[in-house]
Parts: C-alpha cells; sequence; structure tokens
C-alpha cells in the first residue's frame, strides 16, 4: 500500500447540455441564443496537512444542495488533512449583458405602476435594476447531481494520485535519512566502551589526587572502594548503549511502516518525537567532542524527518 503526503491539488470540468424541451424559471422554453450553449461546471480540490480530516466548501448557489453529497464522496476516500473544495457552473454569455425581453419589461412596468400606485414616494426603477432582475431569464434548471458526483470522483482520483505521487517522494527521503541515522549510530557504537572506561579511569586519578592534596597519605582501602563505586556509577551515567538500542529499534518500526504504507501518518509522528527523545539523551549523557557532534547531527536529520512525516496522511 502506498504512502499518501496530505498535500494535493486536483480540477476537472465538464460541459452540460439542457435536456431537450428543458424550460426556464419562468416556464417559457428558452431559446436557440439561451439554450443550446452547454454551461460547464467547474470543480477543484486542495489540500494541505492537518491533524484531521478538515473540509472546507465554497460552492455556487446552484451546487450548495449538493453539499452532503460531496462530503461523502470526498471523507470516504481521505483520512486526514485540510481540503478545500470549490466548485461552481459558468453559464455562457455570463461576461456578457443579457438584454432583458419584451415580456419580461412589459411584466416589470406593470408591477412598477402597482407599486407605485400604493407608495407613490417609491424610486422608480433604473437600468441597473432592471438588468439585475432579468439576470435569470432564460436560465435552464438543470440537475447536477448525476454530473457533479461523477465529475467529484473523478477528481478525487486525481487528487489521490497527486497525494500519493508526494507520498513517495517523502517516504523515499525518509528511507534515506534512515539510513544516514543508522550510519551515524554506528559511529558512536565502538565508541561508548573506551568512553566510559576512559571516564572511569579520569575519576579515579582526581579522586587520587584530592586525597592526597588532602593528608598526603596512600589512599585508604576504604576511600578507595568508594572511589571505585563513584566511578562506577559515573561511568553507567555517561554510558549511552541502552539509548543506542532504543534508537535502533525506533528505526526499524519507522522502516516497517513506510514500507507498509498506507494511514501511518499519526504513528510516524509519536516515533519522530522518540527518536528525538533518544538523541537528545545521547546528547546530554555524552562525555566527548565526538559523541556530541553525533548527537546534533542525529538531531538535525530527525527535525526533518518531522516536517516530512507532518505532511503524510
Amino acid at each position: 500500500m502506498p504512502v499518501y503526503s496530505m498535500t494535493g491539488y486536483a480540477s476537472a470540468q465538464q460541459s452540460a447540455s439542457p435536456p431537450t424541451g428543458a424550460s426556464d424559471s419562468k416556464g417559457a422554453t428558452p431559446g436557440a441564443s439561451t439554450g443550446a450553449n452547454p454551461s460547464r461546471l467547474g470543480i477543484e480540490i486542495r489540500s494541505v496537512n492537518s491533524r484531521f480530516l478538515d473540509l472546507t466548501f465554497r460552492l455556487g448557489d446552484e451546487l450548495r444542495p449538493y453539499e452532503p453529497q460531496l462530503r461523502e464522496i470526498i471523507a470516504a476516500r481521505l483520512k486526514r488533512g485540510k481540503v478545500e473544495v470549490r466548485a461552481g457552473i459558468e453559464t455562457p454569455g455570463g461576461d456578457t449583458v443579457r438584454e432583458p425581453s419584451t415580456r419580461l419589461l412589459q411584466r416589470l412596468n406593470t408591477v412598477q405602476d402597482h407599486v407605485r400606485s400604493w407608495i407613490p414616494d417609491a424610486r422608480a426603477l433604473s437600468v441597473a435594476d432592471v438588468v439585475r432582475l432579468s439576470a435569470s431569464e432564460g436560465v435552464v434548471d438543470i440537475d447536477w447531481g448525476e454530473t457533479l458526483t461523477a465529475l467529484a470522483t473523478r477528481t478525487v482520483d486525481e487528487l489521490m494520485s497527486a497525494r500519493e505521487r508526494e507520498g513517495a517522494r517523502l517516504a523515499s527521503m525518509l528511507l534515506g535519512h534512515l539510513k544516514q541515522l543508522r550510519a551515524l549510530a554506528k559511529q558512536a557504537q565502538p565508541m561508548i566502551p573506551q568512553l566510559v572506561e576512559q571516564q572511569r579511569n579520569r575519576f579515579l586519578d582526581r579522586w587520587k589526587e584530592a586525597m592526597a592534596l588532602t593528608d598526603g597519605a596512600t589512599l585508604p582501602e576504604a576511600a578507595q572502594d568508594r572511589a571505585l563505586s563513584e566511578a562506577t556509577a559515573f561511568a553507567i551515567r555517561i554510558d549511552v548503549a541502552e539509548e543506542l538500542t532504543r534508537l535502533d529499534s525506533h528505526l526499524d518500526e519507522i522502516e516497517r511502516l513506510v514500507k507498509k504504507g498506507g494511514d501511518v501518518g499519526k504513528r510516524l509522528d509519536f516515533l519522530i518525537q522518540e527518536l528525538h527523545r533518544e538523541a537528545n539523551t545521547m546528547g546530554s549523557k555524552s562525555a566527548a567532542l565526538e559523541l556530541t557532534r553525533i548527537s546534533v547531527d542525529m538531531k538535525v536529520l530527525i527535525e526533518q524527518m518531522r516536517e516530512q512525516v507532518q505532511n503524510i496522511e
């Protein structure tokens, strides 16, 4: 199963002509100039990362009744992401001013006369008012349900393909970072026994110097045992072998999830936090400059992985 990114974009358009004999909103059959030209339905979907599935719809007035239908189609395919859906209908001649018919002008004049007979101070209709009121004349009512469903399904398919391509790129980058982290852990592994023994001996030498300066005598056996115990405890505190073991285990699990694919984003995010915790502990327990450098390099890689994982569904 592929890894999906939460980032993607897709759009589609489709023309639709009114059925033969369809009537406009006033009950009249449109002429060739209004009904022959098809309207164009357009839809676009864009998504970015989010902790949950967050759907936002920006639909034209004619398409608002279909929002539950669109929501169901998208929610069936997407699990996470902030998704914005835009859909609208482009009508023929939408950029030109439609000339009102004589019948409509007569009706508007009759209505105006009737209103002013009761309200003499009422303002007369302007040209802009007439154009606005006649905008819907000749517009054919079309049931967009079936067309919108097919178009939305196709657009979601394209969106999933885009998210899959982006997810494959993220997965490749994650696997590359895992390889670099394993290499850094391999560099640190042989250093641990040497550093522990080195710090243990250094602790004992300083203890002996302190005791010699105190009384000028040789180190008593009880004090020597105490020094050895303290040195051993200090060596244990700076031993990062356990952190490296856990880090290696987390790397194995991340690699398994990336290769498995599917809805793995949240689990990967949790494992990245654990990786950062182990690398941070390594840095705080480090007793050598080289081990500190390795810890810093690990944290840089892990932070890069965190940014990538936040885009995985």
